[in-house]
């Protein structure tokens, strides 16, 4: 696969020649709360999207991150089908990731440290010698500053990430645009720019289950990827360098598959997915189909869509006994992660398509989470 810089020319948008279906509604209310302070006394806003379809969205200035999302059943029911906690103390005490916007570098980077210009760069290590979403202060940690757009019914949250933060270079200034459009689609709007050349890697984190959250695992889930190979990982889950195809292994869902189906395939030392697979038909700034997941008992059907050239599939293996929204527990396997990215520890692995960011440029990616019903 040849490198590829993550800047794309295009403008999110109608530059990406999106189908009707995914463009947004003509007026929207959205719904702003001022529910909390950060520890030095910043406001934390929440904001409530809905639209037409039954879909709604919450999204907060913390971590630029989503903290629910309702989506209907055949029977016409809502459920909230993303893991969480119901009030904001649990995010600031630290948590699993749960629907924040997670980078510089989302994924792991080996030996927690990278070189780009002939400078070697040194990053918190965070994931036993290895760097992991971005340090122990990421984005994610970040109280983001917001701007309403309710004539496309989205909103986009700004952060400026000062140079040397977590050891990255560059100022990089951030936007991460939510947008709910009246199909029953989320989309995530990613930009960013610095005044130094540096790496950057951007997704979102949340955790699925399309039962509702806290419904019990997804296992039953039916999965298909958009994916033909994966890139192989070590031990420690960084990649070798190798894309191998999936064909043959229990990694291979290019046909709907239940989530457990090849579960006693896996290693015991694993027992569960944390892959980065390579998508079908990727270029820089093409949106392309990356996932389909459904969940039978409910109907409820969703299909991601990226302009990323991978997707690392995490089923929760590491959730043990938190206590989520209702009081109900989270455990493995307890949600879903489809993180569309691009690959882990690609600053030190030149075949792969490139994440340096470079000044004067402009870093653009969107991700779409389509609803519906069977």
């Amino acid at each position: 696969m040849p490198p590829a810089r993550p800047v794309c020319s295009r403008l999110p948008g109608a530059a990406l020649a999106l189908p009707a279906a995914l463009l947004p509604p003509a007026s929207a209310m959205i719904e702003v709360q001022t529910l909390a302070e950060t520890r030095d006394g910043r406001p934390i806003q929440f904001f409530t999207l809905r639209n037409a379809g039954g879909l709604t969205a919450k999204v907060t200035t913390y971590g630029a991150m989503l903290t629910e999302l309702h989506a209907p059943a055949r029977d016409g029911k809502t459920a909230d089908v993303v893991l969480g906690f119901d009030t904001i103390e649990p995010y600031l005490k630290g948590h699993p990731f749960f629907g924040n916007t997670t980078g510089r570098y989302a994924n792991r980077i080996a030996g927690a440290q990278f070189t780009l210009n002939g400078v070697t760069y040194k990053l918190a290590a965070n994931n036993g010698p290895n760097h992991i979403h971005g340090g122990p202060q990421g984005l994610d940690k970040q109280n983001w500053k917001a701007e309403v757009n309710e004539a496309a019914n989205a909103v986009t949250f700004s952060h400026l990430s000062p140079d040397g933060h977590e050891g990255y270079p560059g100022n990089l200034n951030l936007k991460v645009t939510y947008t709910l459009t009246d199909r029953n689609e989320l989309r995530i709007d990613y930009e960013a720019a610095t005044d130094k050349d540096t790496v950057l890697n951007l997704t979102n984190h949340s955790y699925f289950n399309l039962a509702g959250a806290g419904s019990g695992d997804v296992l039953g889930h039916v999965l298909k990827l958009h994916a033909d190979a994966y890139t192989v990982p070590d031990d420690a889950l960084i990649p070798t360098g190798e894309i191998r195809p999936v064909a043959g292994t229990p990694l291979d869902f290019r046909m709907p598959q239940p989530i457990g189906a090849r579960w006693d395939q896996l290693p015991d030392k694993l027992k569960g997915y944390d892959h980065n697979f390579v998508l079908n038909d990727w270029s820089p700034g093409r949106l392309v189909p990356a996932a389909d997941l459904y969940e039978p008992q409910s109907g409820r059907r969703m299909k991601t869509y990226t302009t990323e050239p991978g997707v690392q599939v995490y089923t929760a293996i590491h959730l043990r006994g938190v206590t989520g929204k209702g009081g109900r527990t989270y455990g493995p396997s307890g949600g879903v992660c489809l993180e569309t990215q691009h690959f882990p520890d690609s600053p030190n692995r030149p075949g792969f398509p490139s994440t340096v960011l470079r000044r004067g440029d402009t870093f653009r990616s969107t991700t779409v989470y389509a609803f519906s019903v069977d």
